[in-house]
């Protein structure tokens, strides 16, 4: 009795350690409401969508001032980041690109803003400094966004993104001596460089307004090839359709530069269409694909035919060769036929074909001959996942990367004719993995789907219900979630907290049709999911709905959004990070009409149901019992814009009756996460990792 009266003290305290008082701004409601399909809908912080007034500007400042107020109070939030500092600290490398007699490759030193770019002679050649990103700017908010070598490797054409956007500015450099020449172009987005004889190909917009860079709608892309030593206005208009405004272009040119290849994408759909041309005739460019009725990748030529992966009649992938003469898929030759396992990408080297499959979340690789014989699987160190396998169709050897939850990224060097890996590079992690270890659970939907789930944790855990809990999903877009380790998890797991991420429906764990049960109307299904995950791991004692958090970035800030209006009771804490919540009107700004193939439209008067059933803002009722939310976004954001943020917090704060913080951290010089300087990156985990275990009334030991 004296122990169960000492625990209860204790508790007590810690909570009451862990309370604030929170006092809101003021967020300012206009009488604005919109008519869809005869169902009025308010929108009272319409006006947060723009954000280069000053209204929203001192709305922002406000915000971030109590946010950082209430964050800076919690006791062991310097602790936390300085644990990250440590644990970031160490050297990092990227698997080396074969480029002539070069290789080339990034690596960071440990707490380095940026990654740095260096090349060496053969692999035993001294490493010099190819392109340092942290001299792009003084604090590390302009990234490397892409980069691309010349056939000849004489030139060097690379992309820049600035505070994180999705706008690259793209220079060429001279290889031999790192100069940097004339040629500068600006307004690409949603491309690369591909290089053929003294230039390349790459998209891009027309130049936005002044003032709507960051908000608006990207329409009319089109693909230009560029010269060396002209300017930006003399390029090249390959490709442009008037006709369909909301088209993409990817460029790409087979290694024998005979063809080129023209990738064509009506959105976000997993669906696209190709077209190619005749280089060595400059033929007209024709249509090799044009029903947009599933989705084709050709991985190359082989003489005047097409090997093309698809999953048309086949929703796990198969492989296909493709007379261009004669495209009728009557005509098609089978090289590899589909299997239960979905074909996850796939490489020509040594004239073999490496394909990467998706098991139950898990890779593994499949080695063929050309013709499609199999010969031999790839021999991985345990389960996880695998990247890599690149170079040309007549290299020997080639590199890949291989990682799990407890298993930080190795880089292997891989002898094609021996079929023989070694370790090239392994990652130097201050904190011993062995201690800890990672289960696959298999769990029933409410519909009875059966759900993978990965669970991590540190060995002898006691399965007594307290124990902190971060569940991480996604569910959307084809996007399989996939083991891979994580740096920033670290200070969670040495605190006991266990790990859990579930492969939702809308991914592609399970190839198309996976993808297809978690899109449009059947949305629903990806939230069902999530929160049977909830419940089984409250069920299971891992954790209780007092220990538990969530997590997800984009659509999966979506999905954090939509669980917490269905299902607050089940949930401590809530991240719903740079998140789509307003599905009404998502597809007016930037590439988010992109997303109609996903979600819908609230144009069309069936899909505009579904989407407002479901959408996180329009479902914010008054409650008590919203989880402690740290709403994530940044200023540069042009992917999913932090309006989405910005309403759903003023709406969130609006409504929430209970004790639990409703708050937004609002980066500055970031956008939707790719490029984020490390500095920024451990200052973001540590304030959400501080405010999960305070909000838990948990103070960590290390």
């Amino acid at each position: 009795m004296k122990n169960i009266l000492k625990l209860s003290i204790i508790f007590l305290i810690t909570s009451y350690l862990s309370a604030q008082t929170i006092n809101y701004p003021i967020t300012k409601k206009i009488d604005h409401k919109e008519n869809y399909h005869g169902t009025i809908v308010p929108d009272p912080y319409r006006w947060l969508e723009d954000a280069n007034s000053d209204e929203t500007k001192n709305w922002v400042e406000e915000q971030n001032r109590i946010t950082f107020e209430y964050l800076e109070k919690i006791p062991f939030r310097e602790k936390i980041k300085n644990r990250l500092t440590e644990l970031w600290n160490y050297e990092r490398y990227s698997a080396p690109s074969k480029i002539g007699d070069f290789y080339v490759y990034s690596k960071n030193d440990g707490l380095q803003e940026q990654s740095v770019l260096y090349i060496q002679k053969g692999l035993n050649g001294q490493p010099e400094v190819f392109l340092d990103p942290n001299k792009f700017s003084d604090d590390g908010s302009v990234s490397l966004a892409g980069l691309s070598f010349s056939k000849d490797y004489k030139y060097a054409s690379y992309m820049i993104s600035k505070g994180g956007s999705d706008w690259r500015e793209i220079f060429v450099m001279d290889v031999p001596s790192k100069k940097l020449l004339p040629d500068y172009i600006k307004w690409s987005k949603f491309g690369g460089m591909t290089w053929y004889k003294d230039g390349f190909f790459y998209n891009r917009y027309d130049e936005p307004l002044p003032g709507e860079e960051l908000k608006q709608a990207n329409e009319y892309q089109k693909l230009f090839y560029h010269k060396l030593g002209t300017e930006q206005s003399q390029d090249i208009l390959i490709w442009e359709d008037k006709e369909n405004p909301k088209r993409l272009f990817g460029a790409g040119v087979t290694e024998d530069e005979k063809y080129l290849i023209i990738n064509v994408l009506q959105g976000s759909s997993s669906f696209n269409g190709v077209m190619y041309k005749d280089l060595q005739t400059n033929g007209e460019i024709k249509w090799l694909f044009d029903k947009f009725d599933s989705r084709y990748s050709i991985i190359d030529n082989m003489d005047n035919k097409f090997l093309v992966l698809t999953n048309y009649d086949a929703p796990n992938g198969k492989i296909i060769l493709v007379d261009p003469s004669k495209p009728e898929k009557e005509n098609w030759v089978s090289i590899i036929p589909e299997t239960k396992d979905v074909i996850q990408g796939i490489s020509m080297l040594d004239d073999k074909l490496f394909v990467t499959y998706l098991t139950d979340a898990n890779n593994k690789v499949s080695v063929f001959y050309n013709n499609g014989k199999y010969l031999y699987d790839v021999e991985l160190p345990t389960l996880g996942t695998v990247s890599g396998f690149g170079g040309e169709r007549k290299d020997r050897e080639t590199f890949y990367t291989f990682t799990s939850f407890t298993y930080p990224p190795t880089i292997f060097k891989y002898d094609i004719r021996n079929n023989k890996s070694e370790i090239f590079r392994k990652s130097d992690v201050k904190f011993d993995m062995t201690d800890y270890e990672t289960k696959q659970i298999f769990y029933a939907s409410k519909d009875g789907t059966k759900v993978p789930m990965f669970i991590v944790y540190k060995k002898g855990i006691k399965l007594d219900g307290s124990n902190p809990t971060l569940l991480y999903a996604y569910g959307g877009f084809n996007i399989s979630m996939q083991p891979g380790f994580s740096v920033a998890r670290i200070p969670l797991l040495e605190n006991n907290a266990v790990y859990a991420m579930a492969c939702l429906r809308g991914g592609s764990e399970y190839g198309e049709d996976w993808h297809k049960a978690g899109m449009l109307e059947k949305k629903q299904n990806v939230f069902d999911d999530f929160i049977a995950a909830s419940e089984w791991l409250i069920k299971n004692k891992y954790t209780s709905p007092e220990k538990l958090a969530i997590q997800g970035g984009s659509n999966g800030g979506l999905l954090v959004g939509a669980v917490v209006n269905q299902r607050p009771e089940l949930y401590k804490v809530a991240f719903p990070q740079v998140g789509v919540m307003d599905m009404l009107r998502f597809h007016k700004f930037t590439i988010g009409w992109a997303w109609v193939s996903e979600y819908g439209s609230s144009d069309n008067p069936d899909q505009f149901k579904f989407l407002y059933a479901y959408s996180p803002l329009h479902n914010i009722k008054k409650r008590d019992n919203y989880p402690a939310t740290l709403v994530t976004t940044a200023d540069h954001d042009d992917r999913v814009v932090p309006a989405h943020s910005f309403k759903y917090t003023a709406t969130l704060q609006e409504n929430n009756s209970g004790n639990n913080p409703s708050l937004i951290r609002i980066e500055t010089k970031v956008g939707h996460g790719a490029g984020t300087s490390t500095s920024k990156t451990i200052e973001l985990y540590a304030d959400m990792w501080s405010f999960m275990l305070y909000n838990m009334g948990i103070t960590p030991k290390n």
